[in-house]
């Protein structure tokens, strides 16, 4: 059964309609690029996925929650289910890797402290960050910050990780041992589906990919140049 189903969907972001009857839908396990231009609609179609937008028209189901009709109380519990990693990291300043992810599994409901440092522990060895928790943000790596984040983010085991741009911060060489990680934890059983503009990246890391162009949703082919220059 499809993690992602939508149908005849249509999403607009400040009154203005970014993409119109789109359908598309993700397997389990898949891993999904959204690609286009800038005001495409590709943060906009994650931002239907975890909650902070609605759409405007159609069926959208995502993790057997109708997106269309979601409430507000039910938006944390579809947070709880996927894991969300930013272009800028979005890590607390002010304290160490440690409590960044700490803050984190208090916040949805962890409450024994062995527990907690367990597993810490466990996603920062996930990332090849084992001895990291004692860091402050300042003292990595733009790399080491986003493999924080991509730990946060699975901090909760989640079905899906969302990731927008996550490699847009980084170099080129950063940026492939990034999409190394990422590429395993698919290959654990993962959904992730990541908005991206680095098209020589998909070449590289090649997998499914869909383009937000002319306000709808097309899958493209890796091997199509004008599909990707268009």
């Amino acid at each position: 059964m499809a993690i992602v189903s939508f149908h005849n969907v249509t999403i607009s972001q400040g009154g203005k309609e970014v993409l119109s009857s789109i359908d598309f839908s993700v397997d389990p396990g898949e891993f999904v690029y959204l690609i286009g231009k800038t005001g495409s609609g590709k943060s906009s179609l994650l931002k239907i996925l975890y909650g902070e937008l609605k759409p405007t028209g159609g069926d959208a189901n995502f993790l057997n929650y109708n997106l269309t009709k979601l409430r507000k109380r039910k938006i944390l519990q579809l947070r709880r289910k996927i894991g969300i990693v930013f272009q800028d990291f979005q890590l607390l300043t002010d304290r160490n890797v440690y409590s960044n992810l700490e803050f984190v599994l208090k916040a949805t409901g962890w409450k024994k402290k062995s527990e907690i440092k367990h597993r810490v522990n466990e996603v920062l060895l996930q990332v090849d960050l084992p001895d990291a928790a004692n860091k402050m943000p300042h003292q990595l790596s733009g790399g080491e910050q986003q493999r924080v984040a991509i730990a946060r983010a699975l901090l909760n085991d989640p079905e899906v990780i969302v990731a927008d741009e996550p490699t847009g911060n980084l170099d080129p060489q950063t940026t492939d041992s990034i999409m190394a990680l990422l590429f395993e934890i698919g290959q654990r059983g993962k959904t992730i589906i990541m908005a991206t503009h680095d098209y020589e990246m998909i070449r590289k890391f090649p997998s499914r990919t869909l383009k937000c162009t002319m306000g709808k949703l097309e899958d493209v082919n890796l091997m199509d140049q004008e599909a990707f220059n268009a």
